[in-house]
């Protein structure tokens, strides 16, 4: 029979392996969970507001984590790395909290994304006013080229430089970390988020699109232009939509 220290050390040897999988995990229920429905069971021609605002809620938030997980891996992974890797089992559960931290962000927004909907879209579940999805498909473009944009850009492509300017011990550092790194997040992708309202907020053709785009600013090397040409894409397909 395995003593205690050979199972805590095989878990530490495995410990990045073993969140990685259970992260991976969480993202494919997640678009599981988007794939059959997301639990909104609801006519063709059924207004938004007759589907109760909570299903649309933890529909968006669950959404969120489906398409931000996968592109956090590497902020989350690195976490895992840095905190003290003498107490395996203690390391996971802080790095869970982290993921805690940074699904609760993305669940704050979730709030005014899943009201504006419930409010303003339309029975395809996209937003009925053709002037205002313009808006936002120009107002996303223009974002994706700020210098805000940029900035918060950076904080999510560099998780060390993150982690080590904003450390925190124990189990409300992590939590302070992973809602931080959530903020940053927001503020980089809150306005592509918003695209999902004008093309429908379940066409996960778009919504796995979307998933690459980001994932596409925050890890590939030439991140930042992608970015910047899928704003300009974005401004002009809304300058066409207005002129149409």
């Amino acid at each position: 029979m395995s003593s205690t220290p050979d199972l805590a050390g095989r878990l530490l040897r495995h410990q990045r392996a073993i969140l990685a999988c259970g992260i991976i995990l969480l993202a494919g229920l997640s678009w599981w969970f988007l794939a059959t429905g997301a639990g909104i069971a609801r006519g063709a021609d059924m207004p938004m507001m007759q589907v109760p605002f909570a299903a649309l809620l933890i529909m968006w938030w669950i959404m969120m984590a489906a398409m931000m997980l996968p592109s956090a891996l590497p902020a989350v992974l690195l976490y895992a790395r840095i905190r003290d890797q003498r107490q395996c089992i203690a390391t996971i559960a802080s790095t869970w909290v982290f993921v805690l931290g940074y699904l609760a962000v993305w669940l704050a927004f979730s709030v005014p994304a899943a009201s504006l909907q419930w409010l303003a879209a339309g029975p395809s579940m996209a937003l009925a006013d053709k002037r205002l999805a313009s808006a936002i498909l120009i107002g996303a473009g223009i974002y994706q080229l700020s210098p805000l944009k940029r900035a918060c850009l950076r904080e999510c492509r560099s998780p060390a430089q993150f982690l080590s300017r904003h450390w925190r011990a124990g189990t409300i550092g992590a939590l302070r970390l992973g809602m931080l790194h959530g903020g940053y997040c927001v503020a980089c992708c809150w306005l592509l988020m918003a695209l999902l309202l004008v093309v429908g907020v379940m066409n996960l053709l778009w919504v796995a699109l979307l998933t690459i785009v980001i994932a596409a600013e925050k890890i590939s090397p030439r991140g930042a232009l992608f970015g910047q040409a899928a704003g300009i894409v974005l401004i002009i397909w809304g300058v066409v939509r207005i002129a149409a």
